[in-house]
């Protein structure tokens, strides 16, 4: 007879390299599958969730949304893969208007790709962001205050949040640590969940560029829904299905141009 303990360890595997591979998994498919139960799978679904290797979602799991260092650290990754997405999220920017760019180095590459002589109002709570827009005359810079959070590069708290109600951008660019047509826009962090959903309730629109190793991963603080994105920008290689899928939500989905 073979060892259940065996099997069950092989199943814990075979679940994970579907999340990996697969995105989103289903209970109700791994049970039949796997021909085991939807219990069985609900357990095992909260054996990988309780050692971090999964998330779980109604009906089944995502794969956990990735932790990639500091911000210096995130700086020199996928660089260029990041000006693509910034040279795609800057054509939603119109002259003169007020932007909020939220913390995040996909989002320092979209101000890096904005015309410097464009006039326009530029927020943030990062200072990566206000520091290089001392570079740009003909912009207005607002920078929101508080405690900085290091490894996030940003200012969050009371501080940040008594700042931001006093201005109602035109466009807000969002950094998100996962993303998913179900889950939503996510972040590793309870406070800078919260600033971000506070930053989108007050924005007319609100964007998000987003690289793959997001895409289809949930982190555990929810910023917002995926519908309530005006635009998303993903890379060329995201698969199409979620981006028509989080196009049906009516999110304007723009594809950055191929490496």
């Amino acid at each position: 007879m073979p060892d259940p303990d065996i099997l069950h360890e092989e199943r814990l595997a075979l679940i994970e390299a579907k999340l990996s591979s697969e995105g989103r998994v289903l209970a109700a498919h791994l049970a039949s599958e796997f021909d085991v139960s939807v219990d069985t799978i609900r357990r095992d679904l909260r054996e990988l969730a309780a050692g971090g290797r999964c998330l779980r979602v109604y009906g089944g799991a995502l794969p956990p949304a990735p932790r990639t260092g500091t911000h210096q650290q995130r700086r020199m990754q996928l660089s260029e893969r990041k000006r693509l997405l910034a040279q795609a999220s800057v054509r939603l920017v119109e002259p003169g208007s007020v932007i909020f760019v939220d913390a995040g180095t996909t989002n320092l590459a979209i101000v890096a790709a904005l015309s410097p002589e464009s006039p326009l109002t530029l927020v943030t709570n990062a200072p990566a962001i206000a520091a290089f827009a001392l570079d740009r005359p003909a912009w207005r810079l607002i920078q929101i205050g508080g405690v900085v959070d290091i490894a996030l590069g940003a200012a969050l708290g009371a501080a940040a949040l008594r700042d931001l109600a006093a201005i109602s951008p035109d466009l807000a660019f969002i950094g998100v640590c996962g993303f998913d047509p179900i889950a939503g826009a996510t972040a590793h962090s309870l406070e800078e969940a919260e600033f971000k959903r506070q930053v989108a309730m007050r924005a007319r629109e609100v964007a998000v560029a987003v690289t793959d190793d997001k895409l289809l991963t949930q982190a555990p603080f929810p910023i917002f829904a995926a519908s309530a994105c005006s635009h998303a920008v993903f890379e060329t290689t995201a698969p199409r299905r979620t981006i028509d899928a989080i196009g049906e939500l009516g999110v304007n989905t723009i594809i950055a141009g191929a490496v």
